[in-house]
């Protein structure tokens, strides 16, 4: 699971509960639940699902496969929104049903480019100088 900065400490129930519901969505998607051409033709991962403290709201970070059609791929769970919420206040049972906001994972992107600035030249200049 990826990390992103946040600067408040999780509780053990907003963890819990975003990892149910990261569980359901991936699972909608999989599945092909959602009648959506661009849904039912990509492999979505959902890579992280972050709970606000009072478990109204989810953050939900996706990304497909190869990062492909991402802007496409957004735009159509964001379409899709209401289905989404609805089936994950099905399924999971709470007071209340999280509003999905559906945001790309950019951490992976961030990772390759640290992997690119470790195996270029300069670093391995830098290195080989000591």
């Amino acid at each position: 699971m990826p990390q992103h900065s946040e600067p408040q400490e999780k509780s053990v129930r907003t963890l819990r509960v975003g990892e149910q519901v990261r569980h359901i969505l991936s699972e909608i998607l999989q599945r092909g639940d959602v009648h959506d051409d661009v849904l039912t033709s990509h492999v979505v991962s959902i890579t992280e699902v972050r709970m606000s403290p009072d478990l109204r709201h989810a953050t939900v970070f996706v990304k497909p496969l190869l990062g492909r059609d991402e802007d496409a791929v957004l735009k159509a769970l964001r379409t899709n929104t209401a289905y989404l919420q609805r089936e994950v206040a099905h399924r999971v049972k709470m007071k209340y049903a999280a509003r999905l906001k559906f945001l790309a994972d950019e951490s992976f992107d961030e990772g390759s480019h640290i992997d690119a600035i470790l195996r270029s030249d300069q670093v391995a200049r830098d290195l080989d100088g000591d």
